[in-house]
């Protein structure tokens, strides 16, 4: 599909200090590109960048063939951004402020409302359109920012940490409408999140920490590269289990009524589960996730902002 988004040797820096390191990256044109990074890693700064909303100091930006700094005008009409606060009017109805926005676009008349109509089918806000903003739930809001962010007809949505503060069930509401976009519209994604379980449903992580992209790959491929999966068993005779491990040189960590071996992938778990199956009452496999990969690569939890 070719690349829509590059990124080459890119630098931002704040007197003397550099917020981002001469980065260099690639997104696929109707991918979803998962970009994370602990608060102050330099992932606000690129992405502000890419909107056109930040100038650079060096480097060069590509977006679907337009240059930031010299074409931000055109970049600007070709992507839709999701900020983790909305800035949505909340005295208005959910019509008039995609209305406010798609004037902005120069959209008036039947285009306007026929393009309204598309992104609230789109979203699933049709049903509360007339209902002022500020009287949504948190989902809904959520899904009236995406609609916001989708008036112009966006090859490229940028999301900034979309399901921040919002409960499990809104959660996967939310994401259905994001994925629904990805596959049935095909729109770029250009995520961020604190949430590694919808970081490990894209297409391509990269990570960031202290200015610079210290890894990137598919979530399969770092899970296996950056985590060990975990063999929980529950012996029928600790003693004899422990002296099995023993044997074997495995490194076991005893819990409440069970041990636990770090292994490197599942061949090493079923032959482990072969040899001890004697002295095994009952087990579980537990995979590495993207947790782990994060916590292994930069030494810390990704949580948001709000709770640090």
């Amino acid at each position: 599909m070719g690349k829509i988004i590059k990124v080459d040797m890119l630098q931002k820096k704040y007197g003397q200090l550099i917020a981002v390191d001469n980065i260099s990256f690639e997104v696929e044109q109707g991918e979803m590109f998962a970009f994370l990074g602990p608060n102050g890693a330099g992932k606000s700064t690129t992405i502000n960048i890419l909107c056109s909303i930040l100038s650079k100091n060096a480097g060069k930006v590509i977006i679907d063939g337009f240059e930031t700094g010299k074409q931000d005008s055109d970049i600007r009409k070709l992507i839709g951004v999701v900020f983790q606060d909305s800035v949505l009017d909340g005295l208005l109805s959910v019509q008039e402020n995609l209305e406010t926005r798609g004037a902005f676009y120069g959209l008036k008349g039947a285009v306007l409302k026929n393009r309204i109509v598309e992104v609230a089918d789109a979203v699933n806000i049709t049903e509360i359109l007339k209902r002022p903003y500020g009287k949504l739930s948190g989902g809904q809001r959520r899904r009236a920012d995406i609609a916001r962010a989708l008036i112009n007809t966006p090859k490229i949505l940028f999301l900034d940490e979309p399901t921040t503060g919002l409960d499990p069930q809104t959660r996967v509401s939310v994401w259905e409408t994001i994925r629904n976009l990805q596959k049935e519209k095909g729109v770029t994604i250009f995520l961020t999140t604190h949430y590694m379980e919808e970081a490990a449903g894209a297409d391509d992580v990269a990570i960031i920490d202290h200015g610079n992209i210290v890894v990137r790959g598919t979530p399969a491929d770092l899970r296996v590269r950056y985590s060990l999966d975990q063999l929980r068993i529950i012996p029928n005779n600790n003693e004899q289990f422990i002296e099995f491990a023993s044997r074997r040189g495995l490194q076991i960590k005893p819990g409440p009524g069970m041990f636990t071996i770090n292994i490197e992938n599942s061949m090493q778990g079923l032959q482990i589960l072969k040899d001890a199956e004697p002295l095994i009452q009952n087990f579980e496999v537990i995979r590495g996730n993207m947790d782990d990969v994060f916590i292994n690569i930069t030494g810390k939890e990704l949580r948001s902002e709000e709770v640090q």
